[in-house]
């Protein structure tokens, strides 16, 4: 690992230290970056810095914009969601520029974790297939507890969609779904 990603790594570790939110005992942001990374360097082994980079930082200070800061509703949602792709986009950016990245790179993370080019640009479809494991392997189960057969089968739908066919063909093989879910991904 070279000194500059190592320094961005735990520039983002460190602003995610102070989530004030627990998950399993560790700040929720901390640990989410954590599996976030995990996951990059078990499904791209060979990852760029700059994926890894915006897989550690895709929640940077997630707490920061709350939700029921911004109005009900989707529009409310898609609005809250585009800013805080800004705000993870302009913090890891500074941490990158703080480590002496360049403009390119910088440029490159803040579009990942913006998603800009989902289905068109190999690294943000990469990072949106690791969330989308993440989302699977630590967060489907506890979220389809709590929410209606329905609404569990339009979000493992719309997960779906936005993977690459290689990533959904990789979740029918690593994950144990119900036919009524397995389908979205064949």
């Amino acid at each position: 690992m070279s000194t500059s990603l190592e320094q961005v790594l735990t520039a983002i570790d460190s602003a995610n230290a102070k989530d004030p939110r627990l998950d399993d005992g560790q700040p929720e942001a901390l640990l989410y970056g954590q599996r976030m990374s995990a996951e990059c360097s078990r499904l791209f082994p060979d990852a760029p810095e700059i994926l890894q980079i915006a897989a550690r930082g895709q929640h940077v200070e997630r707490w920061v914009l709350l939700r029921a800061d911004y109005p009900e509703g989707r529009a409310g949602y898609l609005k809250w969601r585009r800013d805080l792709g800004a705000h993870h986009a302009k913090t890891v950016s500074g941490f990158m520029a703080e480590a002496g990245y360049g403009d390119a790179d910088r440029e490159a993370v803040e579009k990942m974790l913006r998603k800009e080019g989902i289905k068109r640009d190999e690294n943000v479809q990469a990072l949106e297939d690791i969330i989308c494991f993440v989302f699977l392997k630590w967060y489907f189960a506890p979220f389809a507890a709590k929410h209606p057969d329905d609404k569990v089968h339009r979000i493992v739908e719309k997960t779906a969609r936005k993977m690459s066919s290689e990533a959904r063909e990789r979740v029918l093989k690593e994950f144990e779904l119900p036919d009524a879910l397995s389908t979205a991904f064949g």
